[in-house]
């Protein structure tokens, strides 16, 4: 099979290598459609390693391990890769577990699918493993502000769609040139608000106070967690409220902020049944509707067309959007084109 290798500079090589065989309780799926995020430019890059980095698959289930029974050939699945093991999604076939694998309804779009799986989970382990907040079937009953910063990024729009479903008002989001989307996504008639990043950090922290209307700020996500986001933040929660980041834990933070780092990792690890759970939470939400992928743009190319994505992803130009690479689409691959 093709496989992409991103180096530490994000330059791809692609190269031919064996299909995977699963363990038992592991799923082999040909990729038809694999999603990218930040980290599969900065893991290269942190580690000095260059591997296939992508962890987000969307297509149909090729063989199955063992002990799976929740899956067979030929379902139509999307999955999170377990991060920095063999497999990965940027290949024509990936390996995933079956507790973080789901099936795809039939009116949801691999591309769609492809947007899910890593950044709509990292938004539910920050927002109710680490700050805790109600989940949506046992919804807030009382005024809950929360600020999420990085509303227009997968991660930051997946914790607002999230924060919707549990009744958690009002949402004060931080976006950008995203802000069209992000208006979408929140209820304004419940106190949510935009506060624009652009207008500068003081104008960011004053946005978020006037946006409280006195009430105390007791929990943040920060799905930037760069850029001084985190001090922003800081200047708005209560002494004694509760911040999770995307990326380890920063200085200029009060010792008295409960301050923890959401590691999407943990869904194959620490909170295996919770990821299990949301998972197929998802899958209903998609079936049914009441939630929604995130915007995705294909980068014409498969496997070749991955070097363009992550650069683009390195410059800071994706904003309201998920890069997706059809694998069909890779000269020399002959397997399904959608």
């Amino acid at each position: 099979m093709k496989e992409a290798i991103i180096s530490p500079d994000t330059k791809v090589n692609i190269v031919d290598s064996p299909i995977p065989e699963p363990g038992p309780d592991q799923l082999v799926i040909q990729v038809l459609v694999s999603g990218s995020n930040p980290k599969d430019w900065k893991v290269p890059v942190w580690f000095n390693e260059s591997a296939n980095t992508g962890d987000d698959v969307a297509g149909i289930v090729h063989s199955v391990g063992a002990n799976v029974w929740e899956f067979k050939p030929g379902d139509r699945v999307a999955s999170f890769h377990e991060m920095r093991t063999k497999g990965g999604s940027y290949a024509e076939y990936a390996l995933a577990w079956q507790h973080t694998t789901f099936h795809v309804p039939k009116r949801t779009s691999f591309e769609d699918a492809a947007t899910l799986p890593l950044a709509a989970m990292t938004a539910a382990i920050g927002l109710y493993i680490r700050l805790g907040l109600p989940q949506p079937w046992t919804p807030a009953t009382s005024a809950t502000p929360l600020v999420i910063y990085g509303g227009a990024s997968a991660v930051g729009a997946f914790a607002i769609k999230l924060a919707v479903l549990s009744n958690i008002h009002p949402i004060i989001t931080v976006a950008g040139r995203g802000i069209p989307y992000v208006e979408s996504l929140i209820d304004r008639s419940k106190g949510d608000t935009i506060v624009d990043y652009r207008n500068g950090d003081e104008a960011v922290v004053q946005g978020i106070k006037d946006a409280l209307k006195g009430q105390k700020l007791n929990y943040a996500f920060d799905a930037t967690s760069e850029k001084g986001s985190y001090t922003n933040i800081a200047k708005a929660l209560d002494l004694h409220g509760k911040l999770t980041l995307v990326l380890p834990g920063k200085e200029y933070v009060p010792e008295t902020v409960e301050q923890s780092m959401t590691n999407v990792g943990d869904a194959h690890g620490k909170v295996k049944d919770f990821a299990y759970v949301y998972f197929r939470y998802f899958a209903r939400g998609l079936d049914e509707g009441f939630f929604k992928p995130h915007p995705a743009e294909v980068v014409p190319g498969g496997l070749t067309g991955i070097e363009k994505g992550l650069t683009s992803l390195k410059e800071g130009k994706a904003s309201a959007v998920k890069y997706v690479f059809r694998i069909g689409e890779t000269p020399g691959v002959t397997g399904t084109v959608l």
